[in-house]
């Protein structure tokens, strides 16, 4: 069967990368837009022309100029969009209802996988607030796809490991300490933890499998289905040496949220819900959504402990 031409929005970004060359590894001709926006960004240019170098075709487009977005659109059979939905980069996420609207008016695309790629926003309408600006914006965005009759494929991949895994579960560290960790409550909460080249990879396989179509893949390789506990021992095990340990109550946790700036407040929450409350595990699939460690089994995903080997 002939390769789905897929156009990446975002494609600079730190998923978006990933996506891009996991959709070439896998044969599809693969389109990058290229936003006249980028400016003076030379590291983004240089990354652009990476792609290019690798076969992928570079497409101007832009959200302030409807008609470009959808004659970048009308190139290709599937959208997927990795721009950014986080406020300590830039939350975007709202940018997704023009790509709606362009998509809308090519009326060719038979898959469309907006930017979600973390918790499921269906899940979290009781997150507390500022942390729930991006599920309600992720929320509008799939009513918009959806009142328009667009295929779509959701992709909730739930912790990224670089953001994660790395720091031991700790907000604000990506690299562990050899020395001491903070344990959220009893550190027991099971979470689970994704690589991100792993995330693109599946991603990509969802693109022509009609077992995706309209549904939600969830991203839950059952050896990372950790609690932040585990994660630390896998790190010890490691550096044979045992951490000092710490640990702050959830009441502790929440009282931090008061005073911060809105992206510190936005990851406290998340690390909340994931941590304290365990919203990544705590429901069942069901028939909206597949699990993706299951749909595809030839897949080789990462395991935390082989994910912290890089830091030893």
């Amino acid at each position: 069967m002939e390769k789905s031409r897929i156009l990446v929005v975002g494609g600079t970004g730190y998923l978006g990368r990933r996506i891009v060359r996991a959709s070439l590894d896998d044969g599809h001709p693969t389109y990058v837009l290229y936003r006249r926006e980028i400016g003076v960004d030379i590291d983004k240019v240089q990354i652009l022309m990476s792609f290019k170098k690798q076969g992928a075709h570079l497409v101007e487009g832009s959200f302030s100029d409807h008609r470009s977005l959808v004659d970048a659109i009308k190139q290709v059979d599937v959208v997927i969009c990795a721009i950014s939905g986080v406020h300590f980069r830039s939350n975007q996420i709202l940018l997704q209802l023009k790509l709606v609207d362009a998509i809308k008016e090519a009326g060719n695309i038979k898959r469309f996988l907006p930017s979600e790629f973390g918790m499921d926003p269906a899940r979290m309408g009781h997150a507390l607030a500022p942390g729930r600006v991006p599920f309600d914006d992720k929320m509008v965005v799939r009513k918009a796809i959806e009142d328009a009759g667009i295929p779509f494929t959701y992709v909730s991949a739930n912790c990224f490991a670089g953001y994660f895994v790395g720091g031991l579960c700790q907000l604000g560290k990506i690299v562990p300490s050899r020395d001491s960790v903070c344990l959220l409550g009893d550190a027991n909460v099971k979470a689970i933890f994704v690589d991100e080249d792993d995330i693109a990879m599946y991603t990509i396989k969802t693109i022509d499998d009609p077992r995706m179509l309209n549904k939600t893949l969830y991203i839950r390789p059952p050896e990372n289905i950790l609690s932040q506990r585990e994660v630390v021992e896998a790190w010890e095990e490691l550096i044979g040496k045992e951490l000092s340990k710490s640990s702050i109550s959830v009441e502790d946790f929440l009282a931090n949220l008061k005073g911060q700036d809105l992206a510190t407040q936005e990851g406290l929450a998340h690390f909340y819900h994931i941590f304290y409350e365990g919203c990544l595990t705590n429901f069942e699939i069901g028939d909206g959504g597949e699990e993706a460690s299951q749909l595809y089994p030839e897949v080789t995903y990462t395991r935390v402990k082989d994910y912290l080997k890089q830091y030893v």
